[in-house]
Order: C-alpha cells, then sequence, then structure tokens
C-alpha cells in the first residue's frame, strides 16, 4: 500500500466549508470526557482545541472535583460533571441522561480516571449507538474496547506506549515497518489509526498517510489532547474518521511548527491552541 504525505493543498478539500447562513449548532457539538484528580488540565486543551477548529457547542464532562476548575479555566466551555471522581457505570448512566441528543462526535480518555472497564465500554458502545463519531485517546486506549469499534467511524491516536497496550505490539522504529504494522492493525479492527510519532501515521487499513513532523518541542505534555480536539472538531463536521484524522494531524503539527518557531523548545500546549486560527485560517471557506 502506497502512503502519501499529507500538503496543504490535500488538506483543504477535507475541512468542509461553512454555510454562510448558518445557526449555532450547524457547525459540530462535540462531547469531551476526561480528567483526573492529578490531569485536570487534559480535557480543557481537547475542549478549547475543538472550539477552536470550529465547532460551535463544546460539552465538557470532568469529574467533579475538576468543575470549578475547569469552568474557571475558559467562559466557553459548557462543563458537566461526572457524578464520581473516576469512571464508573453509575457515572456513565447519569453522564448519558445529560448530554444533547445532537451530539456529532466525542473524545474521550485524556487524563481520565477510570475505575471500571465495563463503564467505558457502556460509554463507547452507547454514543456509537447513537451514530456518535469517536476520537479514543490515553487511559481510553486499552485492548478490551476493540470489539465495539469495528466499522464505527472511530479513531484511535496511541503514541507508541498505549499502540502496544491497545493492538499487543511495539511500532518499530523504521518508519517502512511502523506504517505495516498501523495498516495491519486498522484493517483487523476496522478502525481508523493515527499512530503519533516524528511522523505521524494514519490509516484506515485501506488508504494511509503521513505527516511528517520532526518538532522536539512538541515532546511538551498536552499537545496531544490538543490533538484529541481538533480530531472530534473536524469529525464533527466532516463525519470521514480517515479524513479527519489526517487533517487534525496536519493541522496540529502545523500549530507545533509555528509556536517553536516563535518560542524555540520552550513551548506549551496552551501555545498550540492561540496560534490555530493562524493555522485553520488558509482553510477557511464559505458557501
Amino acid at each position: 500500500m502506497n502512503a502519501i504525505i499529507l500538503k496543504p493543498s490535500f488538506i483543504k478539500k477535507l475541512i468542509p466549508a461553512r454555510k454562510a447562513n448558518s445557526r449555532k449548532g450547524d457547525n459540530g457539538t462535540v462531547l469531551v470526557v476526561g480528567g483526573s484528580y492529578i490531569y485536570h488540565g487534559a480535557p480543557i486543551l481537547s475542549s478549547i482545541a475543538a472550539l477552536k477548529t470550529g465547532t460551535d457547542l463544546v460539552y465538557t464532562c470532568v469529574p467533579k472535583i475538576n468543575a470549578q476548575a475547569t469552568r474557571a479555566a475558559s467562559p466557553n466551555l459548557i462543563v458537566l460533571p461526572l457524578a464520581d471522581s473516576k469512571l464508573t457505570r453509575g457515572a456513565v448512566n447519569k453522564l448519558l441522561g445529560q448530554i444533547p441528543h445532537n451530539l456529532d462526535s466525542a473524545t474521550i480518555g485524556m487524563g481520565l480516571a477510570i475505575q471500571d472497564i465495563s463503564a467505558l465500554k457502556l460509554l463507547i458502545s452507547s454514543l456509537l449507538d447513537q451514530d456518535v463519531r469517536l476520537s479514543l485517546d490515553a487511559s481510553a486506549l486499552v485492548n478490551g474496547i476493540l470489539p465495539l469499534l469495528p466499522n464505527k467511524n472511530v479513531v484511535v491516536t496511541p503514541h507508541s506506549g498505549e499502540f502496544k497496550r491497545l493492538f499487543g505490539e511495539i511500532p518499530s522504529d523504521s518508519i517502512k515497518e511502523r506504517i505495516k504494522t498501523v495498516e495491519k492493525h486498522a484493517k483487523e479492527n476496522s478502525v481508523t489509526v493515527l499512530l503519533k510519532g516524528p511522523t505521524d501515521i494514519i490509516s484506515d487499513g485501506k488508504k494511509t498517510f503521513l505527516n511528517p513532523k520532526k518538532i522536539p518541542s512538541m515532546t511538551v505534555g498536552g499537545t496531544g489532547d490538543v490533538l484529541s480536539g481538533i480530531v472530534a472538531g473536524l469529525l464533527a463536521r466532516n463525519r470521514n474518521p480517515l479524513e479527519s484524522a489526517s487533517a487534525a494531524a496536519f493541522v496540529n503539527s502545523q500549530a507545533g511548527k509555528l509556536v517553536q518557531r516563535k518560542f524555540g523548545l520552550h513551548i506549551t500546549a496552551s501555545d498550540l491552541l492561540d496560534v490555530l486560527p493562524i493555522v485553520l485560517k488558509p482553510f477557511d471557506r464559505i458557501r
């Protein structure tokens, strides 16, 4: 299978135009589920990234111990407190009764503390049953979820360690072998895989795209959370998982390049949020 390197001209085709007469909600409603006692910032980064990608409404679900801090971080977020400090079946059942019925996409896992994998399965299966497109990251990437995902419009965004936990295989350092490994597991599980690294590899097992980065400053914590938010934001508008994941990887890396040029190796994930509108502006279209 020939892998294609992502270029701006191609990315522009993947980001839908916005209707000139669109109303609130027409450009996406996203749910973000993440956070824990330690990692309060991850879902905030994802949520703001989704908004800056062009999403109209973002519902940010965090443990109740994080709700006040999340509300204080940005007035733009609609905060839904989880009933428990970790993801439990009871908390999921209550959340499912609170979320809007017109969700377009969701991203789950950033900094999330999961008490019971059955709770994670319940959340994933319930959202998929409602035809919600999913982006899964971090603690949501466990092997037990794989039977729920085939042909269900899901993107998984692991780094190498999470890839091993999810698929049971460590990706090689060889780019050629990494591509083969990603393609194999994407095809076997009928899911879109975005393997993060110096070169991102995005594949659904039928087509494969490469996003060469080599941006050493992006090893800082939180840049993957930003990526998850961008994926969810694009999934809410372009409901094709491979196209959305590919465009998200490209946009995230371009933001990283921009802030590295400005600050050198001394960046934070929040810096990427600040420049997302600049990166995305060339791709804006109104119809």
